[in-house]
């Protein structure tokens, strides 16, 4: 056995203990958008919660963006979004007792800087698997505010999700037994995110997380759900990695914000069968102080294309730097199985 794949093997068991799974709650989407949110809030303290939130805007979020939001979402919150997203923010803060411009705020901060690794991969046999680490600033508050979701409709589970509390938005989701989907951030220039991105917003261009609820929630199959994720105007540009349940059924949309830079497909009959996806553009060779890119590749090619399942993934996204001191959690999922879907909170020690 390499090096590499004993670290690749041992990767949970050297450093990790202390990982957990975050609480996982049901959210009906038969009730309506403002009552959604209250049964998950109450196992919060809203004090601690609202601190926590505060405190990421206070960092995140440029005092002239907080000028712009605030009193225009007091008065102008369906005017400025669509449903359900105006009512899930509007019933949050309702129930928090906090001003709803911050919960949109708040919202806005975690589509700037979504820092992760996505990875979709096909064994020997044609079974797509999906991973994802999310590494995000604040990693120690995020942790605490992190949870699995069923979006429950008609007494079924229509989607799973992992979040934020307070974020209506999905950066990881499933639908059962039609696809997988995460979004990384795409680098950009920092100085001109919020000057573009509120723009957009004002254009009506869709956050980057809420056009994944909508592909979960709307479509039916991986084909639609690509074709959404392609062509819808978002305020920030980003990837989208998917994962179907054919061989073949994956894919990474490199995306502008009017449209796709790229598509960039699992080819396993070429010897393509995984692709890996961090915050750089794959025809491109990442910076140096941030190459998780090569270490994963590295690793899915320790574990071969015959090994490689749910738990041999989460061994991949454990290895450092792939996961490192921001990783907030990690999720592993396959459309296929859907009762397979798992979130672990990483606590680096």
């Amino acid at each position: 056995m390499s090096w590499l794949r004993f670290l690749v093997f041992l990767a949970p068991c050297l450093s990790h203990a202390k990982d957990y799974d975050p609480p996982r709650y049901n959210l009906s989407l038969d009730l309506p958008p403002e009552q959604r949110w209250q049964p998950v809030l109450r196992h919060y303290n809203y004090t601690e919660v609202k601190e926590a939130m505060h405190y990421v805007l206070d960092i995140t979020l440029p005092k002239w963006v907080h000028a712009i939001i605030r009193p225009l979402a007091e008065v102008e919150l369906a005017f400025l979004i669509r449903e359900p997203y105006a009512g899930e923010i509007k019933g949050i803060a309702r129930t928090l007792g906090s001003n709803v411009g911050d919960i949109l705020a708040l919202n806005l901060c975690y589509e700037a800087t979504a820092f992760c690794t996505s990875i979709i991969a096909q064994d020997d046999k044609g079974n797509v698997y999906h991973g994802r680490n999310l590494d995000y600033n604040f990693p120690d508050i995020l942790r605490k505010l992190t949870m699995d979701l069923d979006f429950i409709q008609n007494g079924k589970v229509a989607y799973t999700g992992t979040t934020f509390l307070g974020y209506v938005g999905l950066w990881t989701g499933q639908r059962p037994y039609r696809f997988t989907v995460s979004g990384d951030a795409r680098v950009q220039d920092e100085g001109e995110w919020w000057k573009n991105a509120i723009s957009a917003f004002f254009k009506r261009s869709s956050p980057v997380s809420w056009l994944v609820r909508d592909a979960l929630n709307d479509d039916n199959n991986f084909e639609a759900a690509a074709l959404r994720l392609s062509k819808t105007p978002i305020i920030a540009e980003t990837y989208y990695i998917m994962g179907g349940t054919q061989p073949k059924e994956g894919l990474v949309i490199t995306r502008n914000r009017d449209g796709p830079a790229d598509l960039w497909p699992l080819d396993p009959l070429n010897g393509a069968w995984f692709r890996v996806e961090t915050n750089y553009d794959h025809w491109t060779t990442p910076p140096p102080f941030d190459d998780r890119r090569s270490p994963a590749i590295e690793a899915l090619n320790a574990t071969g294309q015959a090994n490689i399942n749910t738990d041999s993934l989460y061994k991949v996204l454990s290895v450092k730097p792939v996961m490192n001191l921001n990783t907030i959690y990690t999720t592993v999922m396959s459309a296929a199985t859907p009762e397979k879907y798992s979130t672990r909170i990483r606590n680096e020690v």
